[in-house]
């Protein structure tokens, strides 16, 4: 009889055994959603970036009396910061924000793997705030689709994988709130984003934004850290064309469209018969503009760009900044009281163009000599003009940057065109003297 028991025993055991595996087993098949289906499949293409950048510092402590006379030695501090990014070709080629690699003198990627690698930067752009970095594996690596934007639904499920305050490998899901937002922060306009509810936090930056299908949409970005329950990503069409910038170039090469604009105030719209709150208004377009070429007139109302409304002029500047040479976008505007709909497509700035930017912005004439732009010329009745700059003064720096030679003063000058800067701060020699100077621009 007790043998008896204990083969019963033995078999129930055997039953419950199988059955809890069993049950494991289903109830793991239950459980394996859409979300975790896209965390399997992209995660290993997310990557851990690291950064490091030295800062000088004054020297503290006692100064000896040659520190005296010769001045006091720079020590270098190391500053340490962190990011995410995410590949997106298994040569290596990694996709992050441009503030979390800015100014690094050493870049560290790690992969999912726990490999650590040095990467190098293929191109950056501030004001689209994207870098593209490289890394070099002896094996192709995982690397991530890049999808598009242009059938994004509000309220569709959207997932954020990087590493939020340090914390690798983390994931958030959500919904798109909302797209085509433009913020304003550290000073930079930035436009064209989609907002989730998906938490993103510091460390997040650089990472992706994921629909369920694993198609990283959007490159997460936290330039409002103080933002609760709102994160923001940049759209992948434009993450894509920046990209494809930066991979050629190095660089996004300053572009043109031709339009200039203006803020419509409430009385302005009125009279043109524009009942919106949103719209910019075309003060000129300039002869020989893709604009021209495409039909866009002074007095026309611009209502979107790229398939959303435009706020107002900050907001238009912005977004022309995304859309680099060749890369065609569809402009709605209002005219004679119906809309209509052009295809305009940028061209790279002439630069026949920037000798006559100078002049007719800053009123200024000026030829290369020694390691900076000496004036040839003032424009009568300019500011420069009224302030009293004149013919020999030489220019070392537009703001802040080094113009030594006529290209870098070009690039000076376009890079405050592209931002829609209302004014430039020169840096002026004269004589032994050195002046910085502001001038409308």
């Amino acid at each position: 009889m007790k043998n008896q028991v204990s083969r019963w025993g033995l078999m129930v055991a055997v039953v419950l055994a199988f059955t809890s595996g069993t049950s494991a087993h289903a109830d793991a098949a239950r459980r394996r959603n859409e979300i975790v289906e896209v965390v399997q499949k992209v995660s290993p293409a997310v990557v851990f970036i690291g950064t490091e950048s030295e800062e000088e510092s004054p020297f503290r402590g006692r100064r000896s009396m040659m520190e005296e006379f010769f001045g006091a030695p720079q020590q270098r501090q190391r500053q340490q910061s962190l990011g995410s990014g995410v590949i997106v070709d298994p040569s290596g080629i990694i996709i992050t924000n441009e503030h979390v690699i800015g100014g690094a003198s050493a870049i560290h990627v790690v992969l999912a793997d726990g490999r650590e690698l040095e990467a190098e930067v293929i191109g950056s752009d501030a004001n689209n705030d994207l870098a593209v970095l490289k890394v070099n594996s002896k094996q192709p690596l995982p690397a991530a689709k890049l999808g598009t934007t242009s059938d994004l639904m509000i309220g569709e499920t959207v997932i954020a994988i990087g590493s939020p305050l340090g914390l690798s490998k983390t994931v958030t899901s959500g919904v798109v709130s909302a797209t085509g937002r433009t913020l304003k922060a550290n000073g930079k306009s930035y436009d064209d984003f989609i907002q989730t509810d998906a938490a993103i936090n510091p460390g997040n930056s650089g990472g992706p934004l994921l629909n369920v299908d694993g198609d990283v949409i959007g490159i997460n970005t936290a330039i409002i850290a103080s933002a609760q329950g709102i994160g923001f990503a940049i759209p992948a069409d434009k993450v894509r064309r920046i990209v494809d910038e930066l991979t050629r170039f190095g660089k996004v090469r300053p572009s043109w469209v031709g339009i200039e604009v203006q803020q419509l105030s409430p009385r302005l719209a009125r009279q043109l018969g524009w009942d919106r709150t949103y719209g910019v208004l075309v003060s000129d377009v300039e002869p020989g503009s893709p604009a021209e070429q495409a039909g866009v007139r002074r007095g026309d109302v611009l209502a979107e760009m790229g398939g959303s409304r435009i706020s107002d002029a900050e907001d238009y500047i912005s977004r022309a900044r995304g859309y680099p040479a060749r890369a065609a976008f569809p402009l709605v505007l209002f005219r004679e009281g119906g809309q209509r709909t052009l295809q305009v497509t940028p061209v790279e700035f002439p630069p026949q163009l920037v000798e006559a930017l100078g002049w007719n912005r800053l009123g200024l004439r000026v030829k290369p000599t020694r390691g900076a732009m000496v004036i040839q010329a003032v424009r009568p009745g300019s500011a420069a003009a009224e302030i009293g700059l004149d013919q020999g003064d030489l220019i070392l720096r537009i703001n802040n940057q080094p113009v030594a030679e006529p290209t870098a003063f070009q690039e000076a000058l376009l890079a405050a065109r592209g931002r829609g800067t209302r004014s430039v701060l020169l840096l002026v020699r004269r004589g032994r003297y050195h002046y910085n100077i502001p001038l409308p621009f």
